[in-house]
């Protein structure tokens, strides 16, 4: 155990794994999620909390990447009013209809979907410990797959830890 005073009202605690020599530990793994696309919000956060106990690390951090420039990862509190309220402000900030470069180059029609995803960003990293993940009450980790077409997404899990 190392201590770290950085503030007189404040301890900041280390704890290296005495049975691992202080080595971490790095377990990762990848689950499909099947998306109907025009920004899908998909409660990701039970299959994260299985692949962090699967991995039997009790402290460190994990991070969720999804595969896809037309998908996102955040977290928000997983209800439909929220729900509604982020696909809402998804479409002022990112419109469906509005004119793509993309849309011209391509003719795929999901120029919005790739900023929506740009803007959300493809990874999320959460700290955990006692095996559990460290989030607020009413947080969960979604997926939204923004695209014009139903999908299947490949989600990675990476935890690193001890």
């Amino acid at each position: 155990m190392i201590f770290l005073f950085m503030n007189p009202a404040i301890t900041i605690t280390l704890y290296l794994s005495e049975a691992t020599g202080g080595n971490m530990d790095i377990y990762t793994e990848s689950f499909q999620v099947n998306t109907k696309g025009e920004t899908d919000i998909i409660d990701i956060t039970e299959k994260i909390r299985s692949v962090l106990e699967r991995s039997g690390l009790k402290s460190g951090s994990l991070t969720v990447f999804i595969s896809g420039s037309t998908a996102g990862i955040t977290t928000i509190e997983y209800e439909s009013g929220v729900v509604k309220d982020l696909k809402d402000a998804y479409e002022r900030i990112a419109p469906r209809n509005a004119d793509y470069k993309h849309n011209s180059r391509w003719g795929d029609g999901n120029g919005y979907a790739h900023i929506r995803a740009s803007l959300t960003g493809q990874d999320l990293t959460v700290p955990f410990s006692h095996g559990n993940m460290i989030t607020g009450t009413w947080q969960q980790i979604i997926l939204i797959d923004f695209d014009n077409r139903s999908r299947t997404r490949e989600c990675t899990v990476q935890v690193i830890g001890i």
